[in-house]
C-alpha cells in the first residue's frame, strides 16, 4: 500500500546510492512538507495515511530529478533565506547561508540609521540580498542591478511576494549604462561571480550541472574582474561615510584588500571570516 511509511522506505531505497542518509532524511522532510503539507510531527502521526496517486506522481518526479543531483530548491521551486521564502529557478543561484551572514552584518550595522539609506545591490540574482535589506532596513531605498533579464524576473517576483519595493535595473557593472551612473549611494553590496575556472573540478555536480555559470565563474587570469569594476564605480558613486560590502573567494581576500587600499587609501577595511572559518567578506567604511 502507498502509505506515508512505505513511501519513505521507497524514497530511501531509491536515493541510497546517491546521497548520505542525513541528506536523504532532509529531502524527505522537504518533499513531504512541500507536496503533502506534513511536517516532521505530521509524518509520524500520519505514517499509515494513504498517499493519493496524484501526490505519488509528484514525489516520483522529485526522486527522479534528485537522482540527477538537481538541487532540491529547483525541484520544489523555492529556497529559504534570512527568514524569508524565495522563488528560485535555473536562471539564478540558490541563496547560500554565507550570504545570510553578509545580510546580517549589514542589517546589524545600519538598522538604527536615522536617515534614508540609499542601497545598491550589484548582481542581484534571485534578489535575496536586496529583498532582505529592504525588508529589515525600513529606512532604506534599495536599487538592484543584474545583466540577466531572466534573473530580474525572478528577483521582481521575490520582491512582490515578500512585500517590498525595489528598483530593479537591467545593467552590467562591467560597462554600466543605466541611471545608476547618475546616482549616489550610502551602501553598495555585491556577491559577484568569484569562483575561478580552475576551481570547477572542485564543485559538486548539483552546482556545476544546474546553477548558472555566468553567476559563478571568472577567468583564472582575471579573478577580481568584477571587484575591480565595482571599486571603480564605488570610487565615484559612494557617498562620504558610505559603506561597501563584498562576499569574496576565500583565496583572494588579501589580494582584494591590497587592491581596495589602492583605491580607497583612507578607508577602514575589515576582512571577515564566515562561520566555517574562511575569509568570506570585506567591509570598507569610508
Amino acid at each position: 500500500m502507498n502509505t506515508v511509511q512505505n513511501t519513505i522506505k521507497f524514497i530511501k531505497s531509491e536515493l541510497n546510492l546517491h546521497y548520505p542518509k542525513t541528506e536523504i532524511s532532509s529531502f524527505i522532510k522537504i518533499i513531504f512538507s512541500e507536496y503533502l503539507k506534513l511536517d516532521a510531527g505530521g509524518i509520524i502521526v500520519n505514517e499509515d495515511k494513504i498517499i493519493s496517486e496524484e501526490n505519488l506522481i509528484l514525489l516520483q518526479k522529485a526522486i527522479e530529478r534528485l537522482k540527477t543531483f538537481e538541487p532540491i530548491q529547483y525541484i520544489i521551486g523555492n529556497s529559504y533565506f534570512y527568514g524569508l521564502t524565495f522563488f528560485v529557478n535555473k536562471s539564478v543561484l540558490i541563496p547560500r547561508p554565507e550570504t545570510e551572514e553578509l545580510v546580517e552584518m549589514i542589517v546589524k550595522s545600519h538598522k538604527w540609521h536615522q536617515n534614508t539609506l540609499k542601497i545598491l545591490d550589484i548582481g542581484t540574482g534571485s534578489g535575496c540580498i536586496a529583498v532582505s535589506l529592504a525588508k529589515f532596513l525600513k529606512n532604506s531605498e534599495v536599487f538592484a542591478i543584474d545583466n540577466s533579464p531572466e534573473a530580474l524576473k525572478v528577483a521582481k517576483k521575490n520582491a512582490f511576494e515578500n512585500g517590498v519595493e525595489i528598483f530593479f535595473i537591467e545593467d552590467d557593472i562591467l560597462s554600466p549604462k543605466s541611471i545608476i551612473n547618475d546616482m549616489q549611494f550610502d551602501i553598495i553590496v555585491s556577491n559577484p561571480p568569484y569562483v575561478t575556472d580552475s576551481e570547477k573540478p572542485l564543485m559538486q555536480p548539483n552546482v556545476l550541472n544546474f546553477e548558472p555559470d555566468s553567476a559563478l565563474f571568472v577567468p583564472d587570469d582575471n579573478p577580481l574582474i568584477y571587484y575591480k569594476k565595482i571599486l571603480e564605480f564605488a570610487q565615484k558613486k559612494l557617498n562620504l561615510n558610505g559603506n561597501l560590502y563584498f562576499e569574496i573567494n576565500q583565496n583572494y581576500g588579501r589580494e582584494l584588500i591590497d587592491l581596495m587600499n589602492q583605491i580607497f587609501p583612507k578607508s577602514k577595511l575589515i576582512l571577515i571570516k564566515d562561520l566555517s572559518g574562511n575569509d568570506r567578506f570585506i567591509h570598507a567604511s569610508l
